[in-house]
């Protein structure tokens, strides 16, 4: 049975109950939806064509005398940590390793040695079009790739270049595309010095980036932007000098990183883009299939955010031909969202009553989401638990006891499925290096996909990216400790963690693939979002970037 009624957020949100309306009619309602120039020493390598550009980055001032920078010239010119992280890079299909003969170094052989992690397409799923310009995660492979190549061919501590872009894939690039591939490898650079805590030479290859990069220009532009702030910012927290970026320049802030998901950017995302409709559509098609016809169904969400993916599982289950009792829903709710969580459940208990459900919606407030105890589920005898945990368990990596202690009051209560969804990524690594390339991976492959789904004047992509992106990238670059709060990591490790606790991962029906690229076809950019099974879960991602993971679990 999928959910054959739909009900998109923003009208949820508006929502109030008219009698006799046909909601069959929402099923098609998703939309298809001045700084001067800092003088910079000429042993840098230049960036072509940036004439008429504006330095966006006072990195200059930045600039530290570090203890070895005179000397810096017999430090030896090694690639740490990048001959480990940059697996997407060898088995690009605008190269291969046979274009670069001359690669001798041990950090290149076992870099371009590492195979790219590809998806591995369901039957039936559309194969994009790959005509055309290159993507933002292409670009990056060819600067990455770039980067290996030259990094060892240096004079005076500086990359020496006798021809820059010397194989066919290079050669192949359009004007545009190969200064923006010049602009990813002034920033790989940036990133490696800051790593060093070669701060002056850093703060160089920034001011170079910001002859180019803009928050307004091209996907790769604004990328570039905000991982140049990041690394910025950094460097001061660093040296002790505290660098204002563009958003506290201008007075943004994100307020609440978890956000409880109802402000109208989130709103024009979640229905511009296909990634969390996936999620959605496909977790609770899962749950419908684990509840089956139990006429006592209890669903505990972790974090419910606007709570429209209820409004579909409702609707399913209305129109199953056995009569539910009660439909229970738990939501959690700390003393920062509680009003929020309180007006989701006042409109899902209004639209339960359009349907003549039994819906029953409890809000439990603790100090913190983690400290639940069994007691507080209130779990009664004959119901049948599905738990939901949506983009939440990577908040509480920081504290992993207290992770512990919620996966340990859930097993407590026997839930028959629980629901994961998460960010497919690796923010938590302890180097530098790695997180960083991770970053411009990830949000490489996001702001591509910003640029295909959301005009460029629309204001909510310029929030989107400038506020909340922004907010993610410095925190994961510029930040360490307890202040560093974003620490997504991939399926593997999720998977290695929930075996301690005896859960064992379910495997997703062909309806819950099914209603995944049911949910794809609806968007006009679905040709380039991709999906792939990994093991019994779903990833989720764009132009072959993992971006998200659903995965089911139960306990045994």
């Amino acid at each position: 049975m999928y959910p054959n009624s739909i009900l998109d957020e923003t009208q949820f949100l508006e929502y109030k109950p008219i009698e006799g309306y046909d909601y069959e009619q929402l099923n098609n309602q998703f939309p298809a939806p001045e700084i001067e120039n800092q003088p910079v020493d000429e042993e840098l390598p230049a960036l072509e064509d940036v004439n008429n550009t504006i330095n966006q980055f006072d990195a200059q001032r930045l600039s530290v005398q570090v203890p070895d920078l005179d000397n810096h010239d017999q430090t030896p010119f090694l690639i740490p940590e990048f001959d480990q992280l940059t697996k997407r890079i060898a088995n690009s299909k605008l190269k291969s390793k046979s274009a670069y003969p001359d690669l001798n170094s041990p950090a290149s052989q076992q870099l371009l040695s590492c195979s790219r992690s590809k998806f591995k397409r369901l039957p039936d799923e559309i194969v994009p079009d790959c005509a055309g310009k290159l993507s933002t995660v292409e670009i990056i492979e060819l600067a990455a790739e770039k980067f290996i190549k030259f990094s060892t061919q240096q004079v005076n501590g500086y990359t020496m270049f006798t021809h820059p872009y010397g194989s066919s894939a290079f050669s192949s690039l359009s004007i545009d595309e190969t200064r923006e591939v010049e602009l990813v490898f002034q920033l790989l650079k940036a990133a490696e010095n800051v790593g060093w805590k070669q701060f002056d030479v850093a703060s160089k290859f920034i001011t170079r980036c910001g002859w180019v990069a803009c928050h307004s220009g091209s996907p790769v532009e604004r990328l570039v932007y905000h991982l140049c702030e990041a690394l910025q910012k950094r460097i001061g927290k660093e040296i002790g000098i505290p660098v204002a970026t563009k958003l506290e320049k201008q007075g943004l802030k994100n307020e609440n990183p978890m956000a409880i998901g109802t402000n109208m950017t989130f709103l024009a995302v979640y229905q511009a883009l296909p990634f969390n409709q996936v999620l959605h559509f496909t977790g609770i098609q899962a749950i419908i299939d684990q509840v089956g016809t139990s006429n006592q169904v209890h669903l505990i969400d972790i974090h419910i955010r606007s709570g429209v993916q209820w409004t579909l599982m409702m609707q399913a289950l209305a129109n199953q031909s056995s009569q539910i009792q009660l439909l229970k829903l738990t939501a959690f709710a700390t003393t920062s969202d509680v009003q929020e969580v309180a007006e989701t459940g006042k409109r899902l208990e209004s639209f339960a009553t359009t349907l003549s459900l039994p819906f029953s919606f409890k809000m439990l407030v603790l100090s913190d989401i983690t400290e639940v105890e069994k007691n507080q589920f209130e779990v009664e005898d004959g119901e049948v638990i599905a738990v939901y945990c949506h983009m939440i368990l990577r908040t509480m990596i920081l504290k992993p006891q207290r992770l512990e202690n919620m996966m340990r009051a859930i097993k407590t209560i026997n839930p028959s499925i629980v629901v994961i969804a998460e960010v497919e990524a690796n923010h938590t690594s302890t180097s530098f290096v790695k997180r960083f390339t991770e970053t411009l991976f990830f949000y490489g492959a996001y702001f591509d996909c910003l640029e295909a789904c959301m005009s460029g004047d629309n204001v909510h992509r310029s929030v989107m990216e400038g506020v909340h992106f922004a907010d993610g990238i410095q925190n994961i670059v510029a930040s360490e400790g307890d202040e560093r709060m974003s620490r997504s990591v991939k399926m593997d490790t999720w998977k290695s963690f929930f075996a301690r606790f005896g859960m064992v991962e379910i495997e997703l029906s062909d309806s819950c693939l099914y209603q995944a690229q049911l949910v794809l076809q609806r968007f006009s950019c679905a040709n380039y979002c991709m999906l792939e099974n990994n093991g019994k879960c779903l990833i989720v991602g764009w132009k072959g970037t993992p971006l998200h993971s659903l995965s089911t679990w139960k306990f045994i």
